[in-house]
């Protein structure tokens, strides 16, 4: 009888340690997550793309595998998590996707910083400057005649999906070609780091010195602005012209064309979608573009010629661009992990 007790208390025990051992850990709490998407090279010490400041300056030195998306994660110890899309809006929409399904990780307080270069407008940016984004617009949704069969009468050969001709009335976008961001955190965010100085360079002087518009002429500046994402790199001041009248069109007059990106579509479609599994809080939700350079030819050169110019690394604010990411970025991060005690639970605009 007591050999009998003793075997039962024996794999009693065994039991108990086999479930504490079983136990899942539990996940790490994220207050930050930050969105780059294209490196050069190395995540830190040779030529850097947008994701090696932040890797290098906000100590980004926890390496942890990913294999479900396309890059292996960084983390600090302040909660600050970093993760690397690659290019273009399907490997962000993947990416972001994984990562929000990742169970080693409660990213339902977390704070989301998409940081990346972008193309400017001149007609509202200059060189270096940096862009909170009020709303985030499709380029990429919609129907398509070659240019050289466009009708006289047509001012581009694109037109909305489900829609007959340019531009038609109404604007019905259902399949996702706006996300608004949360108006009143961009706002914060732009109020928090306007004045911070910006990188300006003798290149990028003589860079901008080829165009006429006041905005294009300025030092580098922090502002407000829509963006359009689209996968395909467009130049040239008439697809520019097309960009600002896309905007007016699915904003019903109210936005405006400052920034060209390509991944951002994907990321807030994954983050709005994981959003509906309760999984993040879309209204936590910033991106800052940096125009690395401008998304139309200078004077005296046309699109074709302005095209060749245009390539990674070598636009005319390359490094600056990186710059202004992190240095207007940083601040805000540094804000929500600092306060994390009241942000955790309420948006930093909230009163």
């Amino acid at each position: 009888m007591q050999m009998r007790r003793g075997l039962l208390c024996l794999l009693l025990c065994l039991g108990a340690c086999a479930l504490h051992a079983a136990a899942p850990a539990a996940p790490i709490v994220i207050k930050v997550v930050i969105v780059a998407m294209y490196e050069a090279g190395e995540d830190t010490g040779d030529t850097p793309g947008e994701y090696q400041y932040w890797v290098e300056r906000a100590h980004l030195d926890r390496v942890l595998p990913f294999d479900a998306g396309f890059h292996h994660l960084r983390m600090n110890d302040q909660g600050v998590l970093g993760v690397l899309t690659g290019v273009g809006t399907a490997k962000a929409a993947a990416t972001i996707m994984a990562l929000g399904l990742d169970s080693r990780f409660d990213l339902t307080h977390a704070y989301w910083l998409v940081a990346g270069i972008a193309g400017g407008d001149p007609a509202d940016v200059s060189l270096g400057s940096a862009v909170w984004v009020r709303r985030v617009v499709d380029g990429d949704l919609a129907y398509e005649i070659d240019a050289r069969e466009i009708p006289a009468n047509w001012q581009t050969g694109y037109v909305p999906l489900r829609k007959s001709v340019p531009y038609e009335q109404p604007a019905t976008p259902p399949d996702g070609q706006i996300y608004e961001l949360d108006i009143d955190l961009v706002d914060w965010a732009f109020k928090l780091t306007k004045n911070i100085p910006l990188t300006d360079t003798a290149a990028m002087q003589e860079k901008r010195s080829h165009f006429e518009q006041a905005a294009a002429q300025r030092p580098p500046f922090v502002s407000e602005g829509d963006d359009v994402s689209a996968s395909t790199f467009w130049h040239g001041k008439k697809m520019d012209e097309w960009a600002n009248a896309w905007v007016r069109y699915y904003t019903g007059g109210k936005g405006n064309f400052v920034v060209s990106g390509m991944e951002d579509t994907g990321t807030l479609q994954s983050l709005t979608f994981l959003a509906h599994a309760g999984k993040v809080d879309l209204r936590r939700v910033l991106v800052l573009r940096t125009v690395s350079n401008y998304d139309q030819q200078a004077a005296g050169l046309n699109a074709t010629e302005s095209l060749a110019e245009q390539k990674v690394g070598k636009y005319g604010a390359y490094l600056p661009s990186l710059e202004a990411a992190y240095a207007v970025g940083h601040p805000v991060v540094d804000a929500i992990v600092t306060h994390w005690d009241r942000y955790r639970d309420h948006l930093p605009s909230e009163k």
